[in-house]
């Protein structure tokens, strides 16, 4: 459930990332996908006039100059969570961190029930142990609980980590792909389909989109997978049974 709780955000997130991607302040400061006049001020990736964009960071569509017109809108849309479902890539993701949360329960429940069977074997021997022993082994079961929940903690955050690093990398392959299948277009716009109450089909991109994703990004490199399985403790010795003194030796006969 958690899983599918994370993976719908995600979705969320990159259904309004056309309006406003995440990762747009860290790549144009701001930049939107689609403003209008885009690649008609001048040919894409042309810096302006006695300047140069900086190395690796997308190059900023210029203002329209006062007085100056806004182009005429050339809206498209798009179907995110769509596009997601047919993605080789985010499949991967879903299946892997799905495997990895399964693989987590399976652990949690097995200790689970080692935690049972001492607690059990703790009651069947509390009337037969010291009570400096029971103390101990109470103390010991109790040290036991407490770290295996801090591991599984861990686990579970590295799988929450993992799904997420994979997703920004769909996301920012997703949003290159987006931009220049509306160049193709010559679309400025493009939204989400749920905030479009109808359109002609002509208007979507979502089949379009779909299949360059596919060609362009199959797969995803996850962050490993940090598996730590919490080994049962070893058996308790039993109490040493006390020492048989050595028979007398025969008297000798005179």
């Amino acid at each position: 459930m958690r899983l599918r709780l994370l993976l719908s955000a995600s979705l969320i997130a990159l259904a309004v990332a056309p309006a406003l991607p995440r990762h747009a302040a860290a790549q144009a400061q701001g930049q939107e996908w689609f403003v209008p006049g885009q690649g008609q001020q001048r040919p894409q990736g042309q810096p302006a006039q006695g300047q140069r964009p900086p190395q690796g960071q997308a190059q900023r569509p210029a203002a329209p100059a006062a007085g100056q017109r806004t182009p005429a809108p050339v809206i498209a849309i798009v179907d995110i969570p769509e596009v997601q479902r047919l993605s080789a890539a985010f499949n991967q993701v879903r299946e892997e961190i799905e495997r990895r949360r399964a693989r987590l329960n399976e652990d949690l429940q097995r200790e689970q029930a080692r935690w049972r069977e001492e607690q059990q074997s703790l009651a069947a021997a509390r009337a037969t142990l010291a009570p400096e022993q029971l103390r101990n082994r109470e103390r010991e079961l109790q040290d036991r609980i407490t770290d295996a929940q801090r591991i599984f903690r861990d686990r579970s955050r590295a799988i929450d980590q993992a799904a997420q690093q994979g997703l920004q990398q769909i996301e920012q392959a997703l949003g290159a792909v987006i931009r220049q299948v509306a160049a193709s277009r010559g679309v400025n716009i493009v939204l989400p389909r749920p905030l479009v109450i109808f359109n002609e089909s002509g208007f979507d991109l979502t089949d379009e989109i779909s299949a360059q994703m596919n060609r362009v990004l199959r797969s995803v490199t996850m962050l490993p997978e940090a598996a730590a399985p919490i080994e049962p403790p070893p058996a308790a010795a039993a109490p040493a049974a006390p020492a048989t003194p050595p028979a007398a030796p025969p008297a000798r006969r005179n």
